[in-house]
């Protein structure tokens, strides 16, 4: 462990010197505008920031100054002293990727443990950037002590992990779509965003007028786009499931309907698209507090699974996480407690599928379960609780036992801890896009870029697929 250790008032010499070399990042601006509430564009905004010198007090004041701060509380004259004041002039901008190295050197020492520092600022070309001086009480005692951890802060951007997945989406041919009954800003504005970045290439099913009065609200034209056009949302989801049983488009999007409308379409034994493997709904979630991107499932379609609908619920997932390049995801089936418990019968169900996975019944995962919820996705509940497992602490998928169960934890992930939900539905013959009607852009864009993937992995289920 590193030791830091004062110079004592008594100790300290005219002329004694200290320096600290840092990089200015991206993520020292968004802490300082998160702490400060400062969203100035000239820090704030790429394309303003790189218009402008950068000269303000994000450049200087906080972030040069905070290094001031730094190299006189912990190296001269150290821990325990008392920062009275200072002046500092500005001569030159700091920019993002500058190395500042901070040089305090001791001027004068004065009556009362007073003494006067000269602090100067140069980048990594020997520019001086800030001047000045800086007045402390220096400590009258000799302090040892050993360092602590420095506290961890944490940048994240809203869909971060989300985005390698649309990168990979767009290295590829555009999915041809159905988007069924596009007709608000949301859902024609989410297949039109995906159409721009290539992702997908959408066809338009749905009331022609509505779809081209929502274009016009958007300032969208729709000449490069095919419309189907079709009388009501019921029809929409009927056409949609036709197209694609015909090879006509590789998968659906749902638009501005209920979900059942559009899922009752999709499982109907008439409609060409069911296989023998249970339809199921994956919410892929970027989470700022973990580790990696966590998929969630059932939380949209099966609301009481049995066993063997379990079974194809954990087998979906399985194989959209193969999809990402997860070659062997693993699995958290989730209950109320660790252990098997026979009146609780999600537990006995999560014994029985691990057990079915050791048989061959489930392929290309690891499972594991019973599982809290805690104990999935946190090591260190893992190990209070003894829990020696690959799977603990470490979740890529999580199987919910119940809908209701699957749609709270997706919903306050999402509500309370800033994650990012992208949504789809696997186990027809082609991949339905199904995110909620409240989800802006980015999870429409992200779920378009999923199916991509899955697609591309895949392709379209035959009739009898079931592993």
């Amino acid at each position: 462990m590193a030791i830091i250790e004062n110079t004592p008032y008594d100790e300290l010499v005219v002329g004694a010197e200290a320096m600290l070399s840092r990089i200015l990042t991206e993520d020292d601006i968004a802490l300082f505008a998160a702490m400060s509430g400062d969203l100035n564009p000239a820090h704030m905004d790429e394309a303003f920031a790189k218009a402008s010198i950068f000269h303000d007090v994000i450049g200087h004041g906080m972030w040069s100054g905070a290094l001031i701060s730094t190299v006189l509380g912990m190296q001269l004259p150290g821990p325990g002293t008392i920062y009275l004041g200072q002046t500092l002039d500005f001569t030159h901008p700091v920019r993002i990727g500058d190395e500042i190295t901070v040089t305090v050197r001791l001027r004068e020492k004065g009556a009362r443990r007073k003494a006067v520092l000269d602090c100067e600022c140069r980048n990594q070309h020997g520019k001086t950037v800030l001047r000045g001086t800086a007045t402390v009480i220096a400590p009258a005692e000799k302090i040892v002590h050993n360092s602590v951890e420095r506290p961890r802060a944490v940048i994240h951007e809203r869909g971060l992990r989300l985005k390698p997945l649309i990168a990979r989406a767009k290295a590829g041919p555009p999915l041809r779509t159905g988007v069924v009954h596009p007709v608000d800003a949301l859902s024609l504005g989410g297949a039109l965003r995906s159409a721009r970045e290539g992702v997908l290439s959408p066809v338009l099913i749905g009331p022609r007028e509505k779809i081209l009065a929502t274009a016009e609200e958007l300032g969208a034209a729709l000449d490069a786009f095919e419309i189907i056009d079709s009388p009501h949302s019921h029809a929409a989801a009927a056409k949609g499931v036709e197209m694609a049983a015909a090879g006509r488009v590789d998968a659906l999007m749902k638009g501005a309907l209920h979900t059942d409308e559009l899922m009752t379409a999709v499982i109907a034994r008439a409609g060409g698209l069911r296989t023998e493997r249970r339809v199921s709904h994956i919410y892929v979630m970027d989470t700022p507090a973990y580790e990696k991107l966590l998929l969630i499932s059932d939380a949209a379609v099966n609301i009481a699974p049995d066993l063997d609908e379990k079974r194809d619920i954990i087998q979906n997932a399985i194989d959209l996480a193969h999809a990402f390049d997860i070659e062997t995801p693993k699995v958290a089936i989730l209950s109320a407690v660790e252990t098997v418990y026979p009146k609780l019968q999600s537990t006995v169900d999560a014994a029985t599928l691990c057990k079915m996975a050791d048989r061959g019944q489930i392929v290309g995962g690891l499972l594991d379960g019973p599982l809290a919820f805690d104990n999935a996705v946190s090591p260190a509940a893992a190990a209070a609780k003894g829990i020696a497992s690959p799977v603990a602490g470490h979740a890529d998928i999580l199987i919910a036992p119940s809908l209701e169960a699957g749609n709270m934890i997706a919903k306050q992930l999402d509500y309370l801890a800033g994650a990012v939900a992208a949504g789809i539905v696997l186990g027809a013959r082609v991949p339905v896009i199904l995110t909620s009607r409240a989800e802006g852009e980015l999870p429409r864009l992200a779920s378009s870029a999923i199916a991509a993937l899955y697609h591309r992995k895949h392709g379209i289920l035959t009739g009898d697929q079931k592993t």
